[in-house]
């Protein structure tokens, strides 16, 4: 078959016939259908369930908005989503999820005005959002931050810094949980993995730093904005492993003992599943479980096995250090005064270069800090040492100290105008924090056994920090507090003490200073404390005192004088370590506290009265260690205790530890040269139990009627009415003086001072406390004997106190509860010293003449009568003066005698008949109840 055949088969024409219709094609539409229009009314409806902003669009017509492929329909959709929510912020916590899903897939948009809207509305959110409430979203954010960090666009990795900025501030502790791969993303920013020639294989990779001419800024200016924002994370690393634990070289000590280390909690949790076993935090060996323990429990994102440990382990931060200090070396070497085209006289810094040179150092130091928190970091800082310290001595040292070149400029404004020159800031970078910084970087290198080999630029350290400080320039908290750490750790390596002597005159020098701010006092205070301590455990203190830590330990306490309430803080420290002398016996430090005592235990303006209770109870024990008590300090401490200057419980161990220090302690041996005199002592006690000075008991004689005076016919003394508080503080002081009284062996001596005290300041006062007559009874109850005797005028006044006390007692209000509350202690301190001394009880009854009494108080006397003839303890002595007691029943009787038979004379004349009469002495009754 031919070409031309088989052409003509394979598209055969079909011939149509004339009349016939034409054949339907098979792919032919059929157009034989009608339609209609479909109306959707409910689809054209606004959702008013849903708050809109000002262009009517609400929360999810905002966010599908975000997922558009034009640039500008999604920024004002950014715009738009920061409008509703700062309008509603309650929607933000009801679309938590999808805002941040949305907000996070844009970090990496390939348009700039769409990057800065979704950094805006960021901004805007993160303060408004928690961290525990953010935490489970987390994950995906930093997973976009990571991809936004390595992306292969320049500006999108610019603008992962400024999201990384806002992270940092809000959430610091959940970018700890990422930190492994936000350390590799730091490195991939500012350089290049590059194989090493020397090495024929390819395990072993270097990085070496990138440069990028696409940028928009230098390649320096770039790897500055890098290296700001790794210094920050490093920052928050360091605070979150450790919250202000103490190094060697820190001077911010948070317990007393600074050289113990905190050793990790490991918990096996599979064990405390099923609530069978309590967790309980128990921190550096207490005893009681701490609310605020700085343990810090890890999230549940960290806990899964393929989250990376970060530079909490040694072995990771070792690989991160063999990658990062050869990059931070690059940079250094590029800024460093050696590149410059001609040379600076004083070795002077561009305000560029130093910015990038103080990076370096800052990021180096955080680096140190981590290794001196991990578990061995003697071994770590060998290794430092034998890898970096040949580098850092030739590239750092080489032209220590640095200073700022500041460049002048002229602005022209106008032409007209005159051009006026200026300083740019270059950032308040701080020329002295820069050389501290470096200073410690190197001493932290340094040791006593490599002293000799370090001691060219130890001596250059040496003299650098010495000349600062000798200047007496104006120094800021964050310069003295470096300052004072490389000179701690200079003291800590010194052998030659005429070395460490210079150092520490040129930091006293700084110490004499006036009108110190207190951080800096407290740095200062924080150094010397240190030194101090360090010195005492040095098993030859003794033989090689630094003559500085003399003077300023013998000048502490004036200076706690000085200081008072100004800086409780402060205060406070000051305390601590003239305790820590005091207790040490320490010559120098004894005879200024004894110079000071009296100021400082000053009942009106003293510093004891001053401070908070914390500091009052160190002032109260330092007592304790006073060489000599004059009568004047032992008045003054007296006066603290009843004026309520004092807690209870301090009092109480004010007046403990004097009665340690008499000579009536009971020691089994007698006490040679006792610091406290005996009649000062005595002094003491009897002042203490009246409650009130000579003076207040004068004015209080000026006071008549009520409702500050109790006063009755038949008793001379009238008790003046103190508030519960008041009442309450004297009556707990008053037990712990009893008790030191009753344990002087001489009992007769005793009560012949005592009788002697209140014949001379008592007797004879017509208004007198109710709490000091309370205090007075219990005394002499607990301090008589038989073979004790009183004279007939203290008989009779302490007659009067009981009957003065058992009327008020029986005329309180039920009302008054706060006098009731007085009634038990009052009852019991009156029957006490009418069962133990009876002739009170006989001399009571005597004074009581119903002749001189008004008709409303028969019934109290009634009263009193049936109340003391019920009572147990007073069965016999009442018998004893039956004649006395029926005497006064029968004047009752008889001046009622005309009248109607009340009640209270029924029982008056009942119970006399049943207890007087039927009972025979020593039948057991029960005790009365008032």
């Amino acid at each position: 078959m031919t070409k031309k055949r088989k052409h003509q088969e394979d598209f055969h024409k079909v011939k149509l016939k004339v009349g016939k219709k034409k054949p339907k094609l098979e792919n032919a539409t059929d157009t034989n259908f009608k339609t209609r229009s479909i109306h959707l009314p409910e689809q054209l409806k606004q959702d008013r369930t849903l708050p809109t902003n000002n262009r009517k669009l609400n929360i999810k017509d905002l966010l599908s908005q975000m997922n558009h492929y034009s640039a500008g329909v999604k920024q004002n959709a950014l715009f738009g989503l920061r409008d509703l929510l700062s309008q509603y912020p309650y929607v933000i916590d009801a679309h938590l999820s999808n805002i941040l899903s949305e907000l996070a897939a844009v970090f990496t948009d390939k348009d700039s005005s769409v990057r800065s809207a979704a950094i805006f509305l960021l901004q805007f959110l993160a303060p408004k959002i928690r961290a525990e409430h953010i935490s489970p979203f987390f994950p995906l954010i930093s997973a976009h931050l990571s991809s936004a960090m390595t992306h292969i666009n320049e500006g999108i990795q610019e603008d992962s810094l400024k999201v990384l900025d806002i992270l940092l501030a809000e959430y610091p502790a959940l970018l700890m949980d990422r930190s492994s791969v936000l350390l590799n993303n730091f490195v991939e920013l500012i350089s290049h993995q590059q194989l090493s020639k020397q090495l024929k294989n390819k395990e072993k990779m270097c990085w070496m730093l990138s440069v990028n001419p696409n940028r928009r800024v230098t390649s320096q200016q770039w790897r500055l904005n890098v290296l700001i924002r790794l210094r920050k994370f490093l920052q928050v690393l360091v605070e979150g492993t450790s919250e202000l634990e103490t190094d060697s070289e820190g001077l911010h000590v948070q317990n007393d003992n600074p050289e113990v280390q905190r050793s990790a909690l490991h918990v096996i949790w599979q064990e405390h599943a099923n609530g069978r076993k309590p967790i309980q935090m128990y921190e550096n060996g207490g005893v009681h479980m701490r609310t605020d323990s700085s343990f810090r429990l890890r999230s549940l994102i960290s806990m899964s096995n393929s989250v990376e440990q970060g530079l909490s382990s040694t072995d990771n931060l070792k690989r991160f250090i063999q990658i990062i200090i050869p990059l931070l070396l690059d940079c250094w070497i590029e800024a460093s005064p050696a590149q410059l085209a001609a040379p600076i006289i004083g070795n002077l810094l561009e305000p560029g270069s130093q910015q990038v040179m103080e990076q370096v150092l800052s990021i180096i130091h955080l680096l140190w800090k981590l290794a001196k928190q991990m578990e061995d970091p003697h071994e770590l800082e060998v290794w430092l040492r034998a890898n970096y310290l040949t580098d850092f001595r030739r590239h750092f040292m080489c032209h220590f100290p640095y200073t700022f070149q500041e460049t002048i400029k002229h602005r022209k404004k106008d032409s007209l105008k005159s051009s006026k020159c200026y300083v740019p800031s270059s950032n308040s970078i701080d020329p002295l924090v820069l050389n501290l910084t470096l200073c410690e970087i190197m001493v932290s290198l340094a040791s006593a056994s490599t002293l000799q080999m370090d001691s060219h630029w130890l001596d250059m350290i040496r003299t650098f920090v010495t000349e600062t400080l000798q200047e007496s320039c104006k120094l800021n908290s964050k310069q003295l507090d470096k300052l004072l750490r490389v000179a701690w750790r200079l003291v800590q390596i010194q052998v030659n003490k005429g070395s460490t002597e210079i150092l520490m005159k040129a930091v006293y020098s700084l110490y004499q200073q006036r009108n110190l701010p207190f951080p800096v006092r407290t740095l200062l205070l924080h150094f010397f404390s240190r030194a101090y301590q360090k010195e005492e455990s040095n098993p030859h203190a003794t033989r090689s005192r630094s003559k500085v830590l003399i003077r300023w330990l013998a000048g502490l306490p004036q200076q706690l004088v000085l200081l008072g309430l100004r800086n409780p803080e402060l205060s406070d420290q000051l305390i601590s370590t003239i305790y820590s002398a005091a207790s040490r016996s320490n010559k120098e430090i004894l005879q200024s506290l004894q110079a000071a005592a009296p100021r400082i235990y000053d009942p009106l303006d003293g510093t004891v009265v001053l401070l908070p209770a914390e500091s009052q109870q160190r002032l109260v024990q330092l007592v304790y260690f006073l060489p000599h008590l004059s009568g004047n300090l032992l008045s003054s401490l007296s006066r603290c205790c009843i004026m309520g200057k004092l807690s209870v419980k301090l009092s109480t161990t004010l007046i403990g530890i004097l009665h340690m220090k008499s000579a009536f302690v009971g020691w089994k041996y007698p006490v040679q040269n006792s610091s406290v005199p005996d009649m000062d002592y005595f002094s003491f006690l009897f002042s203490t139990l009246t409650g009130f000075s000579k003076e207040e008991l004068a004015n209080l004689q000026s006071i008549r009627g009520r409702p500050h005076i109790s006063q009755t016919q038949l008793s001379p003394v009238q008790l003046y009415l103190t508030d519960l508080d008041q009442f309450s503080h004297h009556w707990a002081v008053t037990e712990v003086v009893s008790q030191c009284l009753s344990t002087i062996p001489s009992r007769s001596q005793c009560i012949d001072i005592m009788q002697t005290g209140i014949c001379k300041y008592l007797v004879g006062l017509t208004v007198i406390p109710d709490s000091t007559a309370g205090s007075v009874l219990c005394a002499i109850s607990r301090l008589m004997d038989q073979g004790c005797l009183l004279n007939e005028h203290l008989y009779k006044f302490l007659a009067s106190l009981c009957y003065s006390l058992l009327y008020l007692l029986l005329t309180i209000e039920r009302e008054d509860t706060e006098h009731l509350q007085k009634r038990d202690i009052l009852w019991g301190s009156c029957i006490s010293v009418l069962t133990t001394v009876p002739r009170i009880l006989r001399l009571m009854l005597q004074s009581l003449q119903v002749n001189r009494v008004c008709r409303e108080e028969l019934p109290v006397l009634a009263q009193l009568l049936r109340l003391l003839m019920q009572h147990g303890q007073l069965r016999n002595h009442m018998v004893n003066n039956e004649f006395l007691v029926k005497q006064i029943v029968k004047d009752i009787l008889a001046l009622k005698s005309g009248e109607a038979q009340e009640q209270w004379l029924t029982d008056l004349h009942y119970y006399f008949n049943l207890y007087m009469a039927t009972h025979p002495p020593g039948s057991g009754v029960p005790n009365a109840v008032y």
